[in-house]
Order: structure tokens, then C-alpha cells, then sequence
């Protein structure tokens, strides 16, 4: 735990606090996981399966929210996605909880054995708020490199 979160947090905190924030934690979770299997516009059989696991997991099962979200009765936007992402991470987010979504969520993308278009452009986005990177890459420094890796692929089967 960092200096930061040990202030942010209240000095008599219970045990039921601390419950009740991990709880809610991985119901946002959760609900990304449910926003990131809809991306596609189709839950497949696979990610259905791990969604319903995990659920049970964490006995989230009967979560009123989350029980509407699994019915699969009305869609989620891929920007609904999104902005549970970005409720979930917030602007600075722990490494640890970086990492538990890319497992979690890399579980659920592959589950299928397929990755959609919108499931790498949803893992590329995590990917660039990932903690661990000291400096995030502007936009045309992405572009750049894209560019220079593209073109040493092209020199190389020239040659």
C-alpha cells in the first residue's frame, strides 16, 4: 500500500469498510468485464461462461445491477465500457489494480479463442494506461514508431 492510499483512507477503519471497498471494486470490475464482452455487439458461449463463473466467484450472482447486466437483456455500449474503464482506474491507479483487469480481462477476451477488432483496441487502450510506463507516448509518437517498425519490415524483406 503507498503512502498516498494509506492517507486517503480513515484511521478508525473497520474491517467492514475494507469489505465493502473490495466488494464494490470488483462489482466495477465485474461490470467491465460485462461492458468488455459486449464490445463485439455478441457475448460469445465462452465469455458468457467465464462471466457467470466469476460472478459466482466473488457471490455477485445476485447483484441487482449485475443480474440485469448478465441477462444480456440490453446491450453495452462499447463508451459505456469505456467509462467504467476509466471509473475503475481513475487517473492514478495502482499497479496492482492495473494488473488484476488485464488478467482478468485478457481472460475473458481469450476465452473464445478469438479476438475481435474492438477486443485488441479495448486491450491496446489498457495497455497504454498501464502504471509501470514512466512517461505516457503522445499520440504522433505512437504514429512514429508504428511507422519506423513498418518500415524496418519493409527493408528487411527487401533485402
Amino acid at each position: 500500500m503507498s503512502v498516498k492510499q494509506r492517507q486517503d483512507r480513515p484511521i478508525t477503519e473497520s474491517k467492514e469498510y475494507l469489505t465493502m471497498t473490495d466488494h464494490q471494486k470488483t462489482k466495477q470490475l465485474l461490470k467491465i468485464l460485462i461492458g468488455a464482452a459486449w464490445i463485439d455487439g455478441v457475448i460469445q458461449v465462452e465469455e458468457r461462461n467465464y462471466l457467470k463463473q466469476t460472478a459466482q466467484q466473488h457471490q455477485l450472482q445476485d447483484d441487482p445491477e449485475l443480474k440485469l447486466l448478465l441477462s444480456e437483456l440490453k446491450p453495452v455500449s462499447p463508451q459505456e465500457c469505456y467509462q467504467w474503464l476509466q471509473d475503475y482506474l481513475g487517473d492514478n491507479h495502482s499497479e496492482e489494480d492495473y494488473q488484476e483487469l488485464l488478467e482478468r480481462l485478457s481472460g475473458l477476451l481469450y476465452s473464445d479463442g478469438d479476438i475481435q477488432i474492438q477486443e485488441a483496441k479495448l486491450l491496446t487502450t489498457l495497455q497504454e494506461l498501464d502504471p509501470a510506463q514512466e512517461i505516457p507516448k503522445k499520440p504522433i509518437e505512437k504514429l512514429l514508431g508504428k511507422i519506423q517498425t513498418l518500415y524496418r519490415k519493409t527493408l528487411r524483406q527487401q533485402i
